[in-house]
This record gives C-alpha cells, sequence and structure tokens, in this order.
C-alpha cells in the first residue's frame, strides 16, 4: 500500500466516509426520501378512497388524520430545529445518518400499524408517521448534501428531491389493481409497509457515519478576511416572506389529499383515471425536482415564487372548470411541478433575505407551512358539512386554495416591485 493511499483510506476513517460513490449516495437519499414521504405522508391519498369504501371512515375522519399527520410532520421539523439546543444539555445528540435510519423504521412499523383494526390509535399513528417523516425528510437533505460535497458532486443534490415524487407514483400505481382485485385498504396499507422496508434496505448499508462536510474554518481565523454580512431586508419584507410561504401550504394541500376522492365523484362510476391522477402529480413533483436545478441562480426568486403559486392555482382551476379526465391529469401535472421548486426558491430567498438569522427564520417559515397544511383538512371538512353537497363543499374547498395562491404570489409580486435588488 502506498503513503498516499494509507493517508487517503486514513482520511475516509476520520470523517465515517462509507466508501459510497455520489450516484449511490444521490441514489440512497432519493430512496430514503421515497420511503418517508411518498409513503410515510403521502400513501394516505391514494388509499382514502379504498377506507371509505371499506367504512372504516368518513370524511371528516379522514381529514383529521390527514391534519394529525401534518401535524406531526410540523413538530418533526420543530424538534429537529431543537436538537442542537438538547445536545448541548444532554451532552449528546443523534447525527443525521441516525435520525435517517430511525426514522424509515418508524415509517415502516407505523405503515403496518394502519393495518390492524384498531382505528382508535390511527390519529396516534399518523401523527408519528408525520415525526418520522420530517426527521428522515431533514436528516436526508443534511447528510447527503453533506457527503455529495464531500465527494465532489453537490450538483446530484438534485436526484435526492426526485424521491417524493417517485414514492407517490409508485404508491399511487398499484392502488388501480388493488381496487380492481377487491383489496381491503388494510391489505394496501401492509402492501406499502412492505415496499417502505425495500426502500429502507436499499438505504441502510450507505447512510452511515458521519456526512464528512469539509472542515470550517474556525470564527477567528475568518475574522480579518471575511467579508461582513450583509444586512437583513426590512422586517416588513422578510415578515411577508413568512406569511407568503405559509399561504403556500393551506394552497396546495386540499387537493393533495382528497384528489382521489374528487375526481372519483366527479367523473363516471368505474372509470380507471381517477387512480392515476395522484401518480401524475407526483411525476409532476420528480420533474419538476430537477427543472429548479437548471434555473440560474441570479433570477429574482420572488418572481419564480409568484409564478409557482400562480401555476398551482392554475392547476386548481383546471380541475373546477374542466372536471374531466383532461382538466384533472393536466391539473395534477402541473400541481406538482413547482412542489419542491417552492421550498427551494423560498428557503434560498430566506437565506438571502435574512443571512444572520439562519435556521431560526427558515424554521418560522417552515412552520407557518405546516399551519397552512393543517389547517386544509379541517377548513374542508367544515365546508363540506355545510355544502349542499360533496362536489359543492370540495368546490369551495378548492376555490378557497386558489384563492390563497392567488394573494400568496401578489405578495411576492409586491415584494419584487416595492424592493429590488
Amino acid at each position: 500500500m502506498t503513503q498516499a493511499t494509507s493517508s487517503s483510506t486514513l482520511a475516509s476513517t476520520r470523517h465515517g466516509d462509507t466508501g459510497s460513490s455520489a450516484l449511490q449516495v444521490a441514489l440512497a437519499g432519493m430512496a430514503a426520501l421515497a420511503a418517508a414521504m411518498g409513503i410515510g405522508r403521502f400513501a394516505f391519498t391514494p388509499l382514502l378512497p379504498m377506507m371509505l369504501h371499506d367504512g372504516v371512515v368518513d370524511i371528516a375522519t379522514g381529514s383529521w388524520l390527514a391534519t394529525a399527520n401534518y401535524a406531526g410532520y410540523l413538530g418533526g421539523a420543530l424538534l429537529y430545529m431543537a436538537l442542537p439546543w438538547l445536545g448541548r444539555r444532554l451532552d449528546a445528540v443523534p447525527g443525521n445518518a441516525a435520525l435517517v435510519r430511525g426514522g424509515l423504521v418508524a415509517t415502516v412499523l407505523l405503515t403496518a400499524a394502519l393495518a390492524l383494526p384498531w382505528p382508535w390509535l390511527w390519529p396516534l399513528m399518523r401523527l408519528l408517521a408525520g415525526v418520522a417523516s420530517a426527521m428522515v425528510f431533514l436528516g436526508t437533505a443534511n447528510w447527503c448534501m453533506g457527503r455529495l460535497a464531500h465527494l465532489g458532486h453537490p450538483a446530484l443534490g438534485g436526484l435526492i428531491f426526485c424521491g417524493p415524487g417517485l414514492g407517490i407514483v409508485a404508491t399511487g400505481l398499484p392502488t388501480s389493481a388493488m381496487v380492481a382485485a377487491g383489496w381491503s385498504a388494510a391489505t394496501g396499507w401492509a402492501v406499502f409497509a412492505v415496499l417502505a422496508a425495500l426502500l429502507c434496505a436499499l438505504v441502510w448499508p450507505v447512510v452511515r457515519g458521519s456526512e464528512a462536510s469539509s472542515v470550517v474554518p474556525s470564527a477567528a481565523s475568518t475574522a480579518a478576511t471575511a467579508p461582513p454580512p450583509p444586512a437583513p431586508h426590512p422586517a416588513t419584507e422578510r415578515a411577508l416572506l413568512a406569511l407568503a410561504y405559509g399561504l403556500a401550504g393551506l394552497g396546495y394541500i386540499v387537493t393533495a389529499t382528497f384528489l382521489p376522492v374528487i375526481a372519483r365523484a366527479a367523473l363516471p362510476a368505474g372509470s380507471a383515471w381517477p387512480d392515476l391522477f395522484w401518480p401524475i402529480f407526483g411525476a409532476g413533483v420528480a420533474l419538476g425536482a430537477l427543472l429548479s436545478t437548471r434555473i440560474h441562480p441570479a433570477r429574482d426568486r420572488r418572481l419564480l415564487l409568484a409564478g409557482a403559486y400562480l401555476l398551482q392555482a392554475a392547476a386548481i382551476g383546471l380541475g373546477l372548470l374542466w372536471p374531466g379526465p383532461a382538466g384533472f391529469a393536466f391539473g395534477s401535472l402541473l400541481l406538482g411541478l413547482p412542489f419542491t421548486a417552492i421550498t427551494f426558491f423560498a428557503l434560498q430567498e430566506a437565506r438571502h433575505q435574512w443571512p444572520q438569522a439562519g435556521a431560526g427564520f427558515t424554521g418560522l417559515m417552515t412552520a407557518l407551512y405546516g399551519i397552512g397544511q393543517i389547517a386544509g383538512p379541517p377548513m374542508a371538512a367544515v365546508l363540506l358539512a355545510r355544502a349542499g353537497s360533496q362536489a359543492q363543499g370540495f368546490d369551495w374547498a378548492l376555490g378557497v386554495a386558489g384563492a390563497a395562491l392567488g394573494l400568496g404570489a401578489a405578495l411576492y409580486a409586491l415584494m419584487a416591485w416595492r424592493w429590488r435588488t
């Protein structure tokens, strides 16, 4: 063994190098997010019509189960933010790889638990599944991006965020066959638990050890040479940014929760189309994740966000004005395309507007987004209870969601006009 090889091996051991290639790291991150998001969060959407058919839930109960999951996701994100604070007091904090592994195991178990005839426990299961999915999402993003930077291939990070969309496709497509075969929703949950376990097995040998990010120079060594941090943007602009981002959570969640139910009610009985719209949404999410990485970083992110919101609003409008197979299909694709890009652009803009705040400001934005998600399903349930028909109730709920996105787009346009950069 040469001295250079020996030094390289020693460095890899010291930094927790798993020996995986950059592509393996990116694909493992994709699989982790497919399990945590595509199954842990969004498998509920294609299975909800089956649960309604089986009589184990009604629309109101389904709304509260969705809300429990979104509340868990918010709680998990806040807990992740608090981990450094907890670590300083407990002298120990799990690393990102441990969080990913633990969250994936929890996702498998909690998904399987939905197959059990214990409906009184389902709200707790969905809440905990939300916590687990947040831990996996944040842990995966940080671990994989750190590893890819260490390996010299940060551009492959775009592949990681295709995972949620591909997971949605992988859970959405089989439901049509399940319905045709007369399977129960409980069987569907069991099948998706097995799928999550297979994805977990793909991730396990890769996501371990430290993300091995580069050594950060000490503050003392850089204080003399580093330029002063830019001043934060006006507090009014930051407040509008946080508010506008929160509106995105409300804007998409009604469609993302009830799309198969809405389509099934609008189309003729026995149509195969309702089972395809959710996978089309997932394909749009995956495609949008790739396209967002191709946009030049010099573009004004506020205008990009305004355009993304209007695209999602147009997608909702297509379903309202053109309630047929083509309208739902195009609407599903357009709703999915900016789904990941909105988070990507908004968090970039947050760091640009207030770099000194770091995780604090992005945490506030994530919390408001989570509150928007939590508010959506109960709002839909209330409107459904007051409407003259289920179709009218969903039309009202989708109208509110589209209006929220339109308001968010207007706020971004106002920011771009008032505070030019």
